[in-house]
């Protein structure tokens, strides 16, 4: 299992050599860590993965939730693995001590995520969706609230939801119909129809508390747009006030969808309100839910792009497997028809897929990995200056972490298929699942589209562009790095160019102040494509440094650094061209798209 989901070697690399994570220890928080115990958890992890997720991956898949119009059937398996994954400590992995956590590094949290990720990316979602919505209920709900609620969900007794989409109004949230009518008591009666509901209903835990996005309805009936729209918790039960479960909460299951992948994890159309009202409790302040919503959805955003990261790698160890145990063919320059077969990793253009497959799934896993060290920089940085930066970089970068993973992680598990030959189209292979699971990702939790309109129409111009020029300044120190390295030199000096590049279409988008919006938003996705093409060439430019300094003293693992640096120089050579079109492109602003009239197509 461990050679088929994550390389430990690689992970090894990313957390230890690049990105130091043992540096870490020197920070109070972290001051009872060491390198051991880092691996201890990583170690837990990975058993985890192996017993309890990977055993049910294709069972899971073969055997979707099952709702006969009372009760919902998931296999016994998914309990199993949440009770698991509760009882080891690895969903309060990076909480206090305090709380039963065993105070991680979020960078090493994240990666013992990875693990469970890359094993059943479906079923782990129960679980550790639960703790996201804790961690809203913890920041902004009151003391009783997180009584009542957010210790038993950090317990493991209680499960959560976020519920924020409506039928008629997809992304557009400012569209929703739901609404919320105060009470005598101070409690809120809640209707609204949500779909799309991942783990919306279960009985994986004694209760299930949805986060609901509604509009408070006032004498003149509710705020049009997204200023009205605030956030309630609305549990499937009723919690007593000495914590024992009360009624059944006036919340419906209304059907389920049936997935093209990431099958285990539940999707439900939720009916909130039918009867009477559903009982809700106002979060926080009125009018601010979709603030408090998106400090969950961030996370969430990571971990879709971690998802897909771990999926291509996981398409990526399977199809060098196999292409390593397949013979077939012989190599062109030999006439011979009685010599023996070779396996095909050895002809041109399956190289040119692993190799494809490699630059992209490496790299998105390290870039996801980098996003987890920002968190710990954001909350424990010596410096007060150095956590404000990292937490603004993170929301720079954060369309970013989602899109590139969830748009070329698929890219790379198309190619496992393509490598495994008519036997990869079949469902005896795993890579057609790794890519039907993997599909999801582009769409869920803001589709690419949205995070493109994110990354152009706000976040580049994040602290009035601040942020957006430290990118640039760290890509291009990177650049200089790798240029004083004969072996990398190539990679830097192609690197900077990038840098400049994209420093000048972001200028020029900076410009533009009296063109319509529609100019900009029609050529958003190229810019998303074009920026996250330069920050993974960053990436693999930074690592290969790495790898190219390793190399002087550890001639052990040469296979591998150098497996490191020609996938650098895939990327590099093949990949990041690319923007140079597209930079052309972004400065004309290309209308092509927006002037296409309906009846054309």
């Amino acid at each position: 299992m461990n050679a088929k989901t994550l390389s430990a070697r690689d992970m090894d690399f990313i957390l230890y050599e690049w990105l130091d994570a043992c540096q870490l220890t020197q920070r109070p928080r972290y001051a009872e860590h060491s390198r051991e115990t880092f691996d201890a958890a990583l170690t837990t992890a990975r058993q985890v993965a192996e017993k309890y997720f990977a055993n049910h991956n294709r069972k899971g898949d073969e055997n979707e939730p099952a709702f006969d119009g009372k009760t919902v059937t998931l296999i016994p398996e998914i309990k199993a693995a949440c009770d698991a994954v509760i009882e080891t400590g690895l969903t309060r992995a990076g909480r206090d001590y305090e709380q039963g956590g065993m105070q991680l590094p979020h960078l090493l949290s994240q990666a013992c995520f990875s693990w469970i990720q890359a094993a059943n990316v479906s079923s782990s979602v129960y679980a550790f969706l639960a703790q996201s919505a804790a961690t809203v209920i913890e920041k902004f709900g009151s003391a009783d609230q997180r009584q009542r609620f957010f210790q038993p969900m950090l317990d493991g007794s209680f499960f959560g939801t976020m519920c924020l989409t409506e039928p008629h109004a997809g992304s557009s949230l400012g569209d929703i119909r739901a609404t919320a009518d105060l009470q005598a008591d101070g409690t809120y009666r809640l209707r609204a129809n949500k779909i799309f509901i991942s783990a919306g209903e279960h009985d994986l835990a004694d209760n299930i508390v949805h986060l609901v996005l509604a509009k408070i309805r006032g004498p003149e009936g509710v705020e049009p747009g997204v200023k009205g729209i605030s956030l309630f918790i609305v549990p499937k039960f009723l919690v007593n006030d000495d914590g024992s479960l009360g009624a059944r909460n006036d919340v419906q299951l209304a059907g389920l969808f049936h997935k093209m992948g990431y099958r285990s994890s539940i999707s439900t159309a939720m009916n909130f309100g039918e009867q009477h009202g559903a009982t809700a409790y106002l979060l926080g302040e009125a009018g601010k839910g979709l603030t408090y919503m998106f400090h969950m959805m961030n996370e969430a955003r990571i971990a879709v792009g971690t998802g897909a990261a771990v999926l291509a790698v996981a398409g990526y160890l399977e199809s060098l497997d196999y292409a390593r145990q397949r013979p077939q063919g012989r190599a062109p320059d030999n006439r011979d028809p009685r010599s023996p077969m070779v396996p095909i990793s050895e002809h041109a253009d399956v190289k040119r897929m692993l190799l494809e497959q490699k630059a992209l799934a490496e790299s998105a896993l390290a870039l996801c990995l980098y996003s987890a060290k920002l968190v710990d920089d954001m909350h424990t940085h010596p410096d007060a200056s150095g956590r404000a930066d990292a937490a603004a970089m993170l929301d720079l970068l954060t369309p970013i972490i989602k899109a590139w993973p969830s748009e070329y992680g698929p890219r790379a598990n198309d190619l496992a298929i393509q490598i495994h030959g008519g036997a990869g189209y079949t469902r005896e292979y795993i890579v057609e699942q790794h890519y039907r699971d993997n599909r999801l990702n582009p769409i869920h939790e803001g589709t690419n589209g949205i995070q493109s309109l994110d990354l152009l129409g706000r976040k580049l111009g994040l602290n009035g562009g601040k942020t957006f020029l430290q990118l640039l300044v760290q890509m291009s120190a990177a650049a200089n790095a790798a240029q004083k390295n004969e072996t990398t030199a190539e990679l830097g000096t192609a690197l900077q160019q990038a840098v400049q590049r994209l420093g000048t279409v972001a200028q020029f988008f900076a410009t533009q102040k009296n063109v319509p919006p529609s100019a900009l938003t029609a050529n958003s996705a190229v810019f998303l494509d074009f920026m996250g093409r330069i920050v993974i060439a960053w990436i693999w430019t930074w690592q290969a440094t790495t790898a190219a300094n390793a190399l002087r003293h550890n001639t052990a693992d040469k296979d591998f650094y150098l497996g490191k640096l020609q996938a650098a120089r895939y990327f590099i050579r093949r990949e990041l061209p690319r923007t140079v079109q597209q930079a052309e492109l972004l400065m004309t602003l290309d209308s092509t798209c927006l002037d296409m009239a309906d009846a054309w197509f």
